[in-house]
């Protein structure tokens, strides 16, 4: 017996036959159907999420968070829709209109179609596109265009910094990141998240730890949450890029802020921890599905714990952790891992796994090494300043004094 998403599918796709329909029409209706369940039941996710992320924070600053609308304060989230759906929508003078209302539909659309290539059981996906790797590449960038697009359309300064700062740090964090995905795409021969979800009879997070950090690191920096949230920084630029929207259009910026996250979660969950697989999972889609989610809040978690924990950076600061650390350990971990993969044969994956591990725990070392050197130096630099030379007083100079001296 199968699983109640494959029979339900089939069901209905034995009922369009009978109506007389034909193939094509059949495919095309199913299709429309699977868009529309996936993005809506990730949609309501996403009313949940704003009540995990309030309790989660509370918890973080001993605080109760929601408690008062409906148990443990979870219908909160449903009051806050309909007060952004009724509140007055406000369009600044001299924005450019179309613009302006299409910003915030394009930063949630492009996440919602990253759902579509996330495979979230054996039999439950989107497509299986064989370039889903750079299909996720591909959306992150479009979803940056929407920022920019906001900052310039609202016809305000500081959302114009907003997303200048946008520019900077998103399409800056994209270049380790690609690096770093090339890596689960070099362990599973294929750029399709499906091929790479079956490749992982050992989770790649065992096999290239590394690669993993970066994609984590990175993706949040793309997020804009804390601590790389200058795009929105309050006691800088008062909200930056979306600081003129109001009501529902503020809202739908703010779900695909917490939308995002989640699927960062998703798609690191996808290439590193194994995705869908678990205990009878290929026997039971239903438990895939399961097991994603669980994976894919856990790193959600993890996103939350290090935006509620770590203070925003200098933009310098942020810039220069990317181009002089984040990009040459990528490329280091790429080159290295690519050559000992050529090198090491696949005969045994424990023995290969291993290989890989510690490759990276060496990389790790180096690195270490050389941050903790190059910090003590500059520790060295500022305890022990040069000392100034004092120019030598000129002969008369000296005359002077020594007859002062005497009188």
């Amino acid at each position: 017996m199968g699983d109640p998403i494959t029979l339900i599918g089939k069901w209905l796709e034995n009922l369009l036959y009978s109506w007389g329909l034909m193939p094509g029409v059949v495919s095309l209706i199913m299709a429309v159907i699977g868009v529309v369940v996936i993005a809506s039941a990730v949609l309501v996710l996403d009313i949940l999420l704003v009540w995990v992320e309030r309790k989660v924070v509370a918890r973080f600053q001993d605080r109760l968070g929601p408690n008062r609308v409906g148990p443990f304060g979870i219908i909160q989230p449903i009051a806050d829709v309909i007060k952004l759906l009724i509140k007055e929508d406000i369009l600044p003078i001299g924005a450019d209109k179309i613009v302006y209302n299409l910003a915030p539909i394009m930063a949630l659309g492009t996440v919602l179609l990253l759902w579509a290539v996330l495979p979230l059981s054996s039999t439950v996906y989107g497509t299986n596109l064989n370039v889903g790797v750079l299909y996720i590449v591909a959306l992150g960038a479009i979803s940056t265009l929407g920022i920019i697009m906001a900052g310039w359309a609202s016809n305000n300064k500081y959302a114009l910094l907003g997303a200048f700062r946008t520019v900077a740090q998103m399409v800056s964090y994209e270049v380790p990141l690609v690096i770093a995905l090339l890596v689960p795409v070099i362990l599973a021969r294929s750029m399709g998240l499906t091929d790479i979800v079956e490749a992982q009879s050992i989770w790649f997070v065992f096999i290239a730890p590394i690669p993993a950090l970066i994609v984590l690191i990175t993706s949040i920096a793309e997020l804009g949450r804390a601590p790389f949230d200058l795009i929105e920084a309050e006691s800088e630029i008062v909200a930056g890029f979306h600081i003129e929207y109001t009501g529902m259009k503020f809202g739908l910026f703010y779900a695909g802020e917490l939308l995002h996250a989640l699927t960062v979660g998703g798609i690191i969950a996808t290439l590193f921890l194994g995705g869908w697989r678990g205990p009878g999972a290929e026997t039971y889609p239903i438990l895939g599905i399961f097991y994603f989610f669980i994976k894919a809040l856990f790193l959600y978690w993890v996103i939350m714990w290090i935006k509620y924990s770590l203070p925003r950076i200098r933009i310098d600061h942020m810039l220069n952790f990317n181009w002089k650390f984040l990009t040459p350990l990528s490329l280091v971990i790429l080159i290295v891992m690519a050559i000992v993969d050529k090198i090491v044969p696949k005969t045994s994956m424990l023995v290969y796994s291993l290989v890989m591990l510690f490759v990276n725990v060496v990389v790790g070392w180096l690195t270490l090494q050389l941050l903790r050197r190059n910090a003590k130096s500059a520790r060295m630099r500022v305890a022990e300043p040069k000392p100034v030379a004092r120019p030598e007083p000129s002969p008369t100079a000296a005359t002077s004094q020594t007859s002062s001296s005497s009188s």
